[in-house]
């Protein structure tokens, strides 16, 4: 789906990694990070993924900590929502 995005170069190129995370998969903040090249940047990953205004075309909800929690969700729903979202994914990791 074409989608017009406005936002700081880092914010845009964040949205452009979440959007390569297969269905059913996750990643970490940190490994979101370390793919656009800024490795030390991972809250700034999770404050991005936060302010993303169109969860399901870009999907924030499969963007988790690096210990495997899920951390947080915006969306409508919080986190029981990216609970179950992940779920419905079919997702390799158990929530």
């Amino acid at each position: 789906i074409p989608v017009h995005i406005e936002g700081s170069d880092f914010s845009l190129k964040v949205f452009k990694e979440m959007s390569k995370i297969p269905y059913g998969k996750t990643k970490s903040y940190k490994q979101v990070a370390e793919k656009i090249k800024q490795p030390k940047s991972a809250r700034a990953v999770g404050r991005v993924s936060g302010s993303n205004k169109i969860p399901i075309i870009i999907p924030c909800h499969r963007v988790i900590c690096s210990n495997g929690k899920l951390g947080g969700y915006s969306g409508p729903g919080g986190i029981s929502e990216k609970r179950r979202l992940l779920k419905n994914e079919n997702n390799e990791t158990k929530f």
